[in-house]
């Protein structure tokens, strides 16, 4: 019973201004996952997953699908070259994934999606599977535009 009176009394506070606040939530274990990941700008799951849209940027999702639409690949990749230059390392994957498109064509993405499929279901550490679902995630902003622009052009 102990554990029921600890999850009442918990206080979530963040890193920047250390200021808590009290949760106040559901009891069960989704309703306070969502409360920490509103709060803590994650996107976790239950069992320490992330969900489909970590790693996404939705101004970098509309690059992608621009991307996949274009004839002029090479002016859409320099320009999420710089919206990119001052992102993360994963915002830069866009960038990355649109310089191997062009380099070996659109194939990529689906191989790429294959390859870290077949290395997430591997022993792997945590880190590791973070960082490949997050690329998985990312090339589906891609695959899903590219199938979205060759559905409306039949």
């Amino acid at each position: 019973q102990w554990y029921q009176r600890r999850v009442r009394e918990a206080v979530v506070s963040t890193q920047s201004t250390g200021a808590g606040e009290a949760y106040s939530g559901g009891r069960t274990a989704e309703d306070f996952i969502t409360f920490l990941n509103e709060k803590c700008n994650l996107n976790r799951v239950a069992g320490g997953g992330l969900t489909d849209s970590a790693g996404r940027v939705p101004s970098l999702d509309a690059l992608a699908a621009k991307f996949m639409g274009s004839d002029d690949k090479a002016a859409v990749a320099e320009e999420a070259n710089a919206a990119t230059k001052d992102m993360d390392k994963m915002a830069q994957y866009y960038y990355k994934v649109m310089k191997k498109c062009i380099e070996k064509g659109t194939d990529f993405i689906a191989t790429e999606i294959d390859r870290l499929s077949r290395m997430l279901e591997g022993n792997i550490t945590d880190e590791k599977r973070d960082q490949f679902t997050i690329r998985k995630n990312i090339l589906a902003a891609f695959s899903t535009s590219g199938s979205d622009d060759a559905h409306s052009e039949l």
